[in-house]
């Protein structure tokens, strides 16, 4: 059986589409028969890899290395030619078209891993009159596929309203051998220039005005010593403040891993989020999250791995730091680790991701293959 995905979020050197399609890839390439193929508008030499079918493409710059494709048609008929038996769209551009296109032509599911609220980000940049625009686009698009996966109960609620009733939730997972405890840098506060006794905050992601940054920043001005924050990423130059080290953004996971899992809390600020891949990656390093009562990171987070605090609000965030401090840390970041273990290792949501397929297709196959998942282990 031959399963393709088409997307131009692949690869990236940020984002959750890319990690998915990555960890899918090799999941199914270690613990199944399936094949499996990535079409994307991928640059020159990712082309290279077995599983990767390349498509024209042009650069979008400040896009973090993603490509448009130059033709829908094109993209289409390159799956087409491939003759798979199921087709996955990550991207609700022409990508999600061009898979439509060939699932019809071929009679074979279409299925739309929706990933980012279209809308909100839309409106974010434009207003609400642009909004409103792509709340129709998105309604009309995602109506016509076979199936729509999304990674939380507000994205399957927010697709709903609009009319969208064959979509599921299905939580991205982590890869907790990469992401653990056993990676911590030792020593990180030395090697930052700080004292063994600083409170260290981690802060990984984009810099960009939805994670609300500046709200964390002005967090950790009012509590003073001895809390510092380490911020990890790219994008705009943060406003100068006290108490703050950056980092760049680390290509590696495990470099990623290897610094989170030295700190003792990871603050999410970002209220809009539609998953929080960033907040198991944390919890797998076994340290606790600190995050906001609103979005997708909200699903995550509950008072046994950690914290949720009112959005929008710099002393919420404050006083929620201090709080946490008041409690076992150790024990919050082990239970942490123990639900990404036991939920959202990518051994145990990729068997749910082939039921869903297997749904679909009717494919004893694809149910075999799901028969007998292998569960991470600590």
């Amino acid at each position: 059986m031959h399963l393709v995905d088409l997307t131009m979020f692949y690869p990236a050197v940020t984002g959750g589409v890319g990690t998915y399609l990555a960890a899918k890839a090799r999941w199914l390439d270690r613990h199944s028969p399936l094949r499996h193929t990535i079409v994307a508008p991928v640059a020159r030499g990712v082309a290279g890899e077995p599983h990767v079918v390349p498509i024209p493409g042009m650069p979008l710059p400040g896009s973090h290395g993603y490509r448009l494709p130059l033709s829908m048609r094109q993209a289409a008929r390159t799956v087409e030619r491939l003759r798979p038996d199921l087709i996955e769209c990550s991207d609700p551009y022409q990508c999600a078209w061009s898979v439509l296109d060939a699932g019809r032509r071929l009679g074979v599911p279409a299925i739309a891993f929706y990933h980012s609220d279209l809308p909100t980000l839309v409106g974010q940049r434009f207003g609400q009159a642009a909004r409103r625009s792509a709340m129709r686009y998105v309604a009309g698009l995602y109506r016509q596929f076979d199936m729509v996966l999304t990674p939380s109960m507000i994205m399957v609620e927010r697709l709903r309203m609009l009319g969208i009733e064959r979509v599921v939730r299905q939580p991205l997972g982590v890869d907790t051998g990469i992401y653990s405890p056993h990676r911590a840098v030792p020593a990180l506060r030395a090697r930052l220039g700080l004292p063994p006794q600083v409170r260290l905050l981690v802060y990984a992601g984009r810099f960009t005005r939805e994670k609300r940054l500046p709200l964390l920043l002005e967090a950790v001005r009012r509590l003073g010593e001895p809390y510092h924050l380490l911020v990890i990423g790219s994008g705009p130059e943060l406003p100068a403040a006290e108490r703050v080290h950056r980092l760049p953004f680390q290509r590696d996971p495990a470099s990623l891993a290897s610094l989170v899992g030295a700190c003792d809390l990871l603050v999410h600020p970002g209220d809009r989020e539609t998953f929080g891949m960033v907040v198991l990656e944390a919890m797998a390093c076994g340290i606790p999250v600190l995050g906001t009562a609103a979005g997708g990171v909200a699903e995550l987070v509950d008072d046994e791995v950690g914290m949720l605090v009112a959005a929008n609000d710099a002393g919420a965030l404050a006083d929620g730091i201090a709080a946490i401090y008041r409690r076992d840390l150790r024990a919050l970041g082990m239970r942490a680790r123990r639900r990404m273990v036991a939920q959202y290792d990518w051994n145990v949501v990729m068997p749910q991701v082939l039921r869903h397929y297997a749904a679909l297709t009717g494919s004893a196959q694809l149910a075999s293959a799901v028969e007998e998942p292998r569960y991470a282990t600590d």
